[in-house]
């Protein structure tokens, strides 16, 4: 999705429209334990009521967040979000539910856009589309809570703790268990380790590389509906070098 010409014609303007952040915090039962959205907005730029865009309201939440930007280093942002604490509400949220891998979207638009209903006289300007490409986070772990205030660290799907992508190891020889369900090989021709051809089924070893899975397929009939394609699942150029 990229900038619609609305934002970028107010970004041009010399007195654009006030930016308005708005988030969504959503929770999932197979993630968090409920299956439940809350929209919140930081009350900033003279806005301190709720907001509606898009016929969503978020309420009005002492929020403050940095880290977003992107830089040239290598490393991917882990912006922070610190919220209000107040009554210790979102303590309160904490004890009931896990938080961690929970969505967080960054919204952004411009005052001029909102929903009519937010202004006492309608607001002909109103464009739910007229947005700044949405930012996709999740709540990676809570950096600190106290009476005043619960900081989140948040982490983009491709840092996300514990998960690696690609989710196996590019490497060169196949990773699959030998006439296992992925391997799918079930034939009664036999070879060692070497791909040499052998009479017994005991000495049938496969070598775990690509020449081994043509010796079983040599015509390339795998399994399952792309039959045509080598069950082979390593990477035969991954030692390949440029």
């Amino acid at each position: 999705m990229s900038t619609p010409q609305s934002i970028q014609e107010q970004l041009y303007k010399l007195e654009p429209s006030a930016i308005i952040e708005l988030f969504q915090l959503q929770l999932t039962e197979a993630v968090n334990g409920v299956d439940s959205t809350f929209y919140y907005h930081a009350g900033t730029n003279e806005l301190t009521a709720d907001i509606v865009f898009a016929g969503i309201t978020y309420a009005a939440t002492p929020i403050e967040v940095d880290g977003f930007e992107v830089t040239t280093k290598g490393t991917l942002p882990r912006p922070s979000m610190r919220v209000a604490n107040a009554n210790s509400a979102i303590s309160a949220l904490l004890v009931l539910y896990n938080p961690l891998n929970a969505k967080v979207t960054r919204i952004r638009t411009c005052k001029k856009f909102l929903d009519a209903v937010n202004f006492s006289g309608g607001n002909p300007s109103a464009n739910s589309s007229a947005k700044f490409e949405d930012e996709i986070w999740y709540i990676d772990r809570v950096a600190n809570e106290n009476p005043q205030v619960v900081e989140f660290e948040l982490t983009s799907k491709l840092d996300l703790t514990n998960l690696a992508l690609p989710r196996r190891q590019i490497v060169e020889h196949c990773p699959w268990q030998y006439r296992g369900s992925e391997c799918g090989y079930t034939g009664t021709k036999y070879f060692d380790v070497n791909d040499s051809s052998v009479t017994s089924a005991s000495a049938d070893v496969c070598g775990k590389r690509i020449s081994s899975c043509e010796l079983r397929f040599p015509s390339g009939q795998g399994i399952g509906p792309k039959s045509k394609l080598l069950p082979f699942g390593g990477f035969p150029g991954a030692r390949l070098q440029a």
